[in-house]
């Protein structure tokens, strides 16, 4: 299960990560802590509305304003890999006042392949994990191809061909695209959008054929049979698509491609915000209806402590770097 590998990933960074410790707040009361929210709370989210993202953050925000009684409010700004969201809350007050909704698209890829104006690591403070997402291999039911390898037939009888929809350059859209083709021996055409809404549209209206999208974003599609699935990129089949075999499965093991959804607050926000913040996030992920919600989208609802998840989110960081210095892959200038 994608949890599984994060367990794994966080027992290497944990004995590496003493910084990353030593950062991480210890969960005391105070006056800061019981002045918090005082005044109305943003969540930043860098994709458009509609998306996974954004259905995640609008969620959280509802449970937020139920048990505070205060206010918070979602606010898209798409672009750049997510680090537009993630920029304005590193640079807010750190206050425990904007929030950032963030994917590993922002926090372990971009940051490799884009010159950012804050550090991702110390600039953001983790709070919790929400959700592990797989990525799902998604066809216009227009595809002449009932499964993975027919696709890889049709793929290599066009080479080039075939365009597959991303919400941007270095998303896990793109490199789980870069990744199947490196498997496959296929040549798929990247077509890059701000955000995974427009993708679909192109998607469902045929100006592209293909989509590595996570099922988070694509599962009402995919009910609906706008667009047809063929594979879960993760090392199980998802609990919500349990008769779509696995990559692995399809004939093409060692393609594996998650996202995986946190919440942050601004680097340097004081402990006891932080610690009451948290408190929260667990009251929230504790919720019947939110674990019914996360699972409905196809992921594994999050259970990492925060120290666990601030390794978690530095393992990623690492692991993402080296992919892509392996792969070459860089952003078109």
């Amino acid at each position: 299960m994608p949890m599984d590998h994060a367990r794994r990933r966080i027992g290497r960074a944990l004995a590496t990560t003493a910084v990353a410790a030593g950062l991480l707040p210890i969960a005391v009361p105070g006056a800061l802590a019981q002045d918090w929210p005082a005044k109305p709370v943003k969540i930043m989210v860098g994709a458009s509305a509609g998306g996974g993202t954004d259905v995640i953050a609008r969620m959280f925000a509802e449970k937020f304003s139920e048990a505070t009684k205060q206010s918070f409010v979602v606010e898209n700004r798409p672009g750049a890999s997510n680090t537009i969201a993630a920029d304005l809350t590193a640079k807010a007050p750190a206050d425990g006042h904007t929030l950032l909704v963030a994917t590993n698209t922002g926090q372990a890829i971009a940051p490799h392949l884009l010159k950012l104006a804050y550090d991702p690591l110390a600039s953001l403070q983790p709070i919790g994990l929400i959700v592990v997402v797989p990525n799902v291999l998604l066809v216009n039911p227009s595809v002449p191809a009932g499964d993975v390898r027919g696709l890889v037939g049709l793929m290599k009888q066009s080479p080039g061909g075939y365009r597959y929809a991303s919400s941007g350059v270095g998303s896990t859209q793109h490199l789980a695209g870069e990744a199947f083709d490196l498997a496959a021996g296929t040549r798929g055409v990247h077509v890059p959008y701000k955000g995974s809404s427009q993708a679909h549209i192109d998607l469902i209206g045929g100006q592209v054929q293909m989509m590595f999208d996570t099922t988070s974003s694509s599962m009402p599609h995919i009910r609906s049979g706008k667009l047809k699935p063929l594979a879960v990129m993760s090392a199980q089949r998802s609990p919500e698509l349990p008769d779509v075999p696995t990559l692995a499965e399809a004939g093409l093991p060692g393609v594996e491609m998650t996202t995986w959804y946190g919440l942050f607050a601004t680097g340097g926000t004081p402990q006891p915000v932080v610690a009451k913040l948290r408190a929260e996030f667990e009251r929230a992920m504790q919720r019947p209806d939110v674990v019914a919600k996360l699972r409905s989208l196809g992921g594994e609802p999050g259970n990492l402590g925060i120290e666990q998840f601030a390794a978690f989110n530095r393992a990623e960081f690492e692991r993402f770097g080296k992919l892509i210095r392996d792969a070459g892959v860089k952003v078109e200038k």
